[in-house]
């Protein structure tokens, strides 16, 4: 017994000694926990090894309600925040339940978009490493004959868009016959209208003893419905009294579309930025800004749903790696997309609703870390901000002057990168921040009904000029206001 306990041990020992510890702060979305182990869940050492390797050390707050009653074979219906661990959540019972010595599909892990799709594959792959399972993706976009070729092979876990596995399974490609757990991550946009008929004809193809986990961060009534008819007294987890991630915190700057690029680059001069994602409402915006970015000569990739998928997949895996500090993409990247060098988050268009709001900034301040939004609003977007804000039960505060790094930046970065900017800039620097460019004039804010002064040289040079509609005084005058 003894020397079992000691090589327990050992193994935790050199993997804790091969992890590279995150040193950085984090929220209480992932820190106020029960004080569960992974080891309580008695998972297979295979996994174990998995989800250390990883870097995981505890179960966040989501993982710790949802493991347990998974593992028991449990229809689950949760809600979380994003960024707080549901991935884990559900792969680490699902890998911990499947028979490796038998050769069918035994899950189906099912995304909205091709991105998480490839994302979702490669957690599974790193937490089962150890365990022999073999896990597949398969996602629109690409031909169906490479798919065939794999599922000739022994495929444990299928991961994938509805559409693509749909079409696998009614071919008899893929056969379901055996799978006995069924996930939708993001479930509220697969059980929109285009997703819904999908997601029926998939459940029909599973056997009738099968285990249905629903993870999401918003749940429309839809949910309701498909609960009722297809999931067998679900175990509800809400983790939901606030919406947004504490630590993410939001900004908005109000500008005239023509100010919008030289606001964007403003904000690049400003801001300790690792790894930005600068969102379009549009696919043709997305290029255009790319190109702007490009030339104001900063790195720039782009993304969009009409590139090719080749394209799509070789610009999010190399940005994901570190090759390119600024992300600008539509939509299309919103759900689910996990890069932890993401710090910043920009809306260069805001959003017309909350929940892709809640979906984008969501994509900062990852598993409790911490992370920036900035919103850059036109006077069309004023009434959008006011209803967001009420929606999410949020404030999005004006920019200010100066934004604090301990906001959005890894203390251990922050001193570092002082002393180099302070070596590169100088007083030369310093003389141009004393003078400064005209100050920006107080101006209302129509919705709020309230006058919101923001005579900052920060928010000036983000502006471009006067904010929104407002007029404005010499900065003479206003300085001596």
């Amino acid at each position: 017994m003894a020397s079992s306990t000691a090589s327990d041990a050992n193994w935790r020992a050199e993997i804790a000694a091969r992890v590279e510890k995150d040193a950085r702060p984090q929220t209480d979305d992932v820190l106020a926990t029960k004080g569960n182990d992974f080891e309580d869940y008695f998972l297979k050492r295979s996994l174990l090894m998995g989800i250390f390797e990883a870097g995981f050390e505890r179960p966040s707050p989501i993982q710790e309600e949802a493991i347990p009653i998974a593992l028991t074979g449990r229809d689950i219906l949760a809600r979380a925040k994003n960024g707080t661990g549901k991935t884990a959540a559900y792969i680490i019972p699902t890998l911990e339940r499947l028979r490796p010595e038998r050769t069918a599909i035994q899950a189906v892990l099912l995304v909205p978009t091709r991105e998480l799709a490839l994302q979702t594959s490669q957690v599974a792959k790193t937490l089962g490493k150890h365990m022999g399972i073999q896990i597949m993706v398969t996602t629109g976009g690409t031909t169906l004959r490479d798919d065939i070729l794999r599922l000739s092979q022994t495929v444990h876990v299928l991961v994938g868009t509805p559409g693509r596995v749909l079409d696998l399974a009614s071919k008899g490609i893929a056969d379901l016959s055996q799978c006995g757990t069924f996930v939708m991550d993001e479930a509220d946009k697969l059980l929109s209208p285009e997703f819904t008929p999908v997601m029926e004809q998939l459940l029909g193809l599973l056997p009738r003893e099968r285990q249905v986990m629903l993870f999401s961060a918003t749940f429309p009534l839809i949910v309701k419905d498909f609960k009722d008819k297809h999931m067998v007294k679900p175990y509800e987890i809400n983790l939901m009294d606030e919406l947004t991630l504490r630590g993410v915190t939001q900004y908005y700057a109000f500008v005239e579309e023509r100010q919008k690029v030289h606001c964007l680059n403003t904000l690049f001069s400003r801001l300790q930025i690792n790894q930005s994602i600068i969102f379009c409402n549009s696919t043709n915006r997305v290029e255009l800004l790319a190109k702007k970015i490009t030339e104001l000569g900063y790195s720039c990739f782009y993304s969009h749903a009409k590139m090719l998928q080749a394209h799509r997949n070789r610009v999010f895996h190399d940005f994901r790696n570190g090759a390119c500090r600024n992300l600008v993409c539509s939509d299309l990247l919103t759900r689910g997309i996990d890069i932890q060098a993401v710090n910043v988050v920009i809306n260069f268009d805001f959003p017309k609703n909350a929940e892709t709001y809640l979906h984008r900034i969501g994509r900062s301040g990852r598993f409790g870390h911490l992370g920036l939004a900035i919103n850059l609003i036109t006077y069309e977007d004023r009434f959008n901000l006011y209803r967001i804000e009420q929606e999410l039960g949020t404030e999005i505060q004006p920019i200010p002057a100066t934004i604090d790094k301990r906001l959005y930046v890894a203390p251990a970065l922050i001193d570092a990168a002082e002393e180099e900017e302070a070596k590169r800039a100088g007083a030369p620097r310093q003389k141009q921040h004393q003078n400064g460019a005209p100050v920006i004039p107080p101006t209302q804010r129509a919705m709020h009904q309230a006058i919101i002064p923001q005579s900052q040289d920060f928010t000036q040079s983000v502006a471009g000029g006067t904010r929104g509609r407002g007029g404005g005084q010499p900065q003479q005058q206003q300085s001596q206001q």
